[in-house]
C-alpha cells in the first residue's frame, strides 16, 4: 500500500512540474509579446507626433497664403471677409413639426385647489 502512495505521489510531482513548466513557458512567451506590443505602441506613437509636426509645418497660415496666391487662377480661394459672414438671426431654421398645437387647454393649478379643498 505505501508503494503505491509513492507511485502515486510521485507521477503527481512530475505532472505538476510538467505543468508548471509549460506555463513557465506560456508566461515568457505572453511576456515577450507584451514588450513587442509596448515597442509597437512606442514606435507609433513617435511616428504620430512627426506626423502632427510635419502637418502643422505644413499648414503653416503664410505656406497656405503662398499657395492660394500661386494657385488662385485654378481655385479662385479668396481671404475671409467679415462681410462674408451672416447673422444668426437671418438662419432659416425648421419647425419642429412633432409639437402638436394645443385645442382645448385645461387649467391644472385651479384643478389642484379644488382637489385640495375638498380632502
Amino acid at each position: 500500500m505505501r508503494s503505491i502512495l509513492t507511485v502515486l505521489t510521485a507521477c503527481a510531482v512530475i505532472g505538476l512540474a510538467f505543468w508548471a513548466y509549460h506555463e513557465n513557458y506560456k508566461t515568457q512567451e505572453a511576456l515577450a509579446q507584451s514588450e513587442d506590443l509596448q515597442r509597437d505602441i512606442a514606435s507609433a506613437r513617435a511616428r504620430l507626433s512627426m506626423l502632427r509636426a510635419e502637418w502643422a509645418y505644413l499648414n503653416r497660415p503664410d505656406r497656405l497664403r503662398e499657395l492660394a496666391t500661386l494657385n488662385f487662377d485654378k481655385l479662385g480661394l479668396l481671404p475671409f471677409a467679415p462681410e462674408q459672414f451672416g447673422r444668426v438671426e437671418t438662419v432659416p431654421y425648421p419647425r419642429d413639426e412633432t409639437l402638436l398645437p394645443v385645442i382645448n387647454p385645461v387649467d391644472v393649478s385651479s384643478a389642484m385647489n379644488a382637489t385640495e379643498a375638498s380632502e
